[in-house]
């Protein structure tokens, strides 16, 4: 696959930046993922009870001439839900660049191999953000044991996407699926910047 172009932003009139690829292959989910995701549909009002595939959601961007970051969450090691492959996303993606800039998302619980892969992503595929979510992921932004992959993101000159504050992830389920809210607290990312000053974060 070559690497990533990026959409012609003088065509399209907005850029939304927080777009979820929860179903990128089309793939069915792990058991448990559609009761998941629809208690997080009712906890949005969402009319959709089955997240969209990365086409669809292309489509429904390019029909309001609007370009839209997309991304998964690597979230495997705390929901026990299979994570979708960075590169099956990004080959999905590629098709659709008209619309799509695809982040990619990597658990900082993986250590040297998750290094490794950010590297790798960002080298030869010019993947461009990660995406991170402390709750879903279990970890707090300044935990040191992230600091590699922060190290790797910010050498790559990619840009560093974190979810904070409330969430509706785990809503309707039993002790809120063990997600905790503690973990997105945004006051932690004060360490982050200071400790990574040339860091892109959003």
């Amino acid at each position: 696959m070559p690497k990533l172009k990026l959409p012609d932003i003088e065509k399209v009139v907005a850029i939304d930046i927080h777009t979820h690829a929860e179903e990128p292959c089309g793939m069915h989910g792990d058991d448990g993922y559609d009761d998941f995701q629809e208690r997080m549909a009712d906890y949005f009002k969402s009319p959709h009870k089955h997240p969209p595939t990365v086409p669809e959601t292309a489509a429904y961007y390019r029909s309001k001439n609007i370009a839209a970051v997309i991304f998964p969450v690597d979230a495997e090691r705390e929901t026990g839900f299979r994570r979708y492959n960075n590169y099956e996303m990004l080959e999905v993606a590629s098709d659709n660049l008209d619309v799509l800039i695809p982040f990619v998302s990597i658990d900082p619980h993986k250590g040297k191999l998750g290094v490794r892969e950010a590297r790798k992503l960002i080298e030869e595929y010019g993947v461009r953000g990660f995406k991170f979510h402390p709750t879903m992921q279990g970890f707090y932004a300044n935990d040191r044991m992230a600091y590699p992959l922060y190290e790797a993101i910010n050498d790559g000159g990619a840009i560093a996407l974190f979810h904070t504050g409330q969430t509706g992830v785990g809503s309707g389920m039993p002790g809120g699926m063990g997600m905790r809210l503690k973990y997105s607290n945004p006051m932690y990312m004060d360490d982050v910047a200071a400790d990574f000053p040339d860091l892109k974060i959003i």
